[in-house]
């Protein structure tokens, strides 16, 4: 039986003792952090809350873009006067970005469904509310919503339903003892999402150059531990001429995941001139989170990512050893 989540009566408190609220996420944020952002700064204004929505951006996804007018990547002193903190998504304030030092000091709540938030960022919140089974922040925000009682709006289940389609890969990723996905699905279609427009906002709208940069980074891919893994890099050169804005990052875990015998997919971008973005998604035998932490990142089993300083030729000997303590141990 899959697990129905509840809000701590801790955090239940922090709202009902606050007045005024900073709600941040992780920089470069999905649309599980935006969704849960603006579907929690509008329940807080329902209870009477003054809120602030802030974010370091940059918003590089196709499918948040549309929300980038709605928040500001500055804090400031009068910002902060009254004011608590909830971060929503990532692990604490760390994860913040540019914004982070300018949060410093604030009573902190924790809004998650990473795995290792647990050692990151709860110990200096006044709550977390952590949950590693949920599929999506969204989740955790839509309970908070039950918990006060406060019927979700068609905008409010649009932006939940959103989160909850990105981070599950539009519910590829559940497994066995994920009824209450699907419960808390039903519950925001019957509120006013819709899936085929969710799909839309999600898939189309795509480039003839997103569809040549991918191209681009499928021909490269390597195989490694007899069709186990799956590798794969993108140049900053490619993304310079190309465009971020025309990265499709799920389509490419989509089409590496789907080839036969396949266990796990990485791919490695050079993210800067001195700093990579690493992307890893996996099946059921591999633990992509345990290797992204290696690097200072993290996420979830099947899916997981971190930043690492460095260049691609670099990162890449490193990561298939990291690889090959998994795979060629589960392949003994």
């Amino acid at each position: 039986m899959g697990k129905t989540f509840c809000p701590p009566a801790a955090l239940l408190e922090f709202i009902e003792r606050q007045g005024k609220f900073i709600i941040a996420g992780h920089d470069e944020p999905d649309a599980d952090c935006i969704g849960s952002q603006l579907a929690l700064a509008s329940l807080l204004k329902r209870l009477g809350k003054d809120t602030l929505l802030r974010s370091a951006g940059p918003f590089r996804k196709p499918e948040v873009q549309p929300y980038k007018e709605l928040f500001l990547d500055k804090v400031t002193e009068t910002d902060r006067s009254g004011a608590a903190l909830i971060i929503v998504d990532c692990q604490g304030p760390h994860r913040t970005g540019s914004i982070y030092q300018a949060l410093a000091g604030l009573p902190l709540a924790i809004i998650d469904h990473h795995k290792h938030s647990e050692d990151a960022g709860s110990e200096s919140a006044a709550c977390a509310y952590i949950e590693a089974q949920a599929a999506s922040a969204t989740i955790l925000v839509f309970s908070l919503f039950k918990a006060f009682g406060v019927e979700l709006s068609a905008d409010e289940a649009r932006l939940l339903f959103l989160g909850l389609c990105t981070d599950s890969g539009f519910f590829r990723h559940i497994d066995r003892n994920g009824e209450e996905t699907f419960r808390v699905a039903a519950e925001l279609i019957g509120a006013g999402a819709s899936p085929k427009e969710t799909f839309a906002e999600i898939n189309g709208g795509k480039t003839l150059a997103s569809r040549l940069l991918l191209g681009t980074v499928l021909e490269r891919t390597e195989s490694y531990f007899d069709g186990k893994l799956l590798l794969t890099t993108e140049e900053l050169a490619e993304t310079e001429k190309y465009g971020i804005e025309n990265r499709d990052s799920d389509t490419l875990y989509q089409l590496l995941m789907s080839v036969d015998g396949v266990e796990a997919a990485a791919v490695i971008r050079q993210h800067t001139d001195r700093e990579c973005a690493m992307g890893l998604r996996s099946r059921n035998s591999v633990d992509v989170a345990k290797i992204a932490a290696v690097y200072g990142g993290g996420g979830h089993k099947n899916a997981a990512g971190a930043y690492v300083k460095g260049r691609i030729v670099e990162l890449k000997s490193s990561v298939i050893g990291e690889f090959e303590k998994i795979l060629t141990y589960t392949a003994s």
